[in-house]
């Protein structure tokens, strides 16, 4: 799409199956981040790698726009609903942003809670730097989980970041709706070439391009 920045997409995969080299409770993992994570859930694994994810991206491609999205949390479904993902920044103008590119793209989104100060602690370990999964599952865990994330760049990391927890939005039913795909165009289309997209991004429209061109692009494609 005419991306103008230097932009890096990275793919936070690992195999799920039971096996002899399967994590166990107590078992203490040393992250990319170099810190100590304490496990106390197996089933809260998503974000260990995610974590190692925002990292990477931090530390080896020096971004200073970090956005993670995945499917992290049942609990977001509770606390934003089916159709409206969750979005934990550290940065008040990318709420905003996030929350007007899903009202111009159709992805929905609203903001959660962001409170490291306190609910971070929800993570404390007396063996290492963090538990993998909080201690009370009745305070905004889809904000902690988030959260966890967050602490392997620092909470006191210069640049941008997005956490988007899309576990509802995915799906309906069995099958599944493409979320995800129009939010990040929408959100990032200010820095694309492509009129469309700056006219959708709520970020650096640049506006430049000439009311007739952006009609004959626009006839040309649709976007939805």
């Amino acid at each position: 799409q005419g991306f103008k920045d230097n932009l890096h997409a990275v793919f936070c995969l690992a195999e799920n199956a039971v096996g002899p080299r399967a994590t166990r409770p107590d078992d203490i993992h040393v992250l990319y981040s170099g810190k100590t994570v304490e496990i106390n859930n197996t089933d809260a694994e998503g974000r260990l790698i995610l974590a190692d994810g925002v990292a990477y991206a931090c530390k080896d491609l020096g971004a200073d726009i970090i956005l993670d999205m995945a499917t992290l949390t049942g609990a977001q479904g509770i606390a934003t609903g089916k159709y409206h993902a969750a979005v934990l920044t550290n940065n008040e103008e990318w709420e905003k942003a996030c929350v007007k590119a899903g009202r111009n793209c159709g992805d929905l989104v609203h903001p959660l809670v962001y409170c490291p100060e306190l609910h971070f602690s929800e993570f404390t370990s007396a063996v290492a730097d963090m538990k993998n999964s909080v201690a009370d599952r009745d305070n905004t865990p889809s904000s902690c989980a988030g959260l966890f994330i967050a602490s392997h760049i620092g909470f006191d990391w210069p640049g941008v970041w997005v956490h988007l927890d899309i576990a509802a939005p995915v799906h309906a039913g069995e099958r599944a709706t493409g979320y995800g795909v129009a939010l990040l165009l929408s959100l990032f289309g200010g820095a694309s070439e492509d009129p469309l997209l700056n006219l959708v991004s709520p970020l650096g429209c640049n506006g430049d391009s000439p009311p007739e061109e952006m009609e004959r692009d626009s006839k040309r494609r649709r976007l939805v």
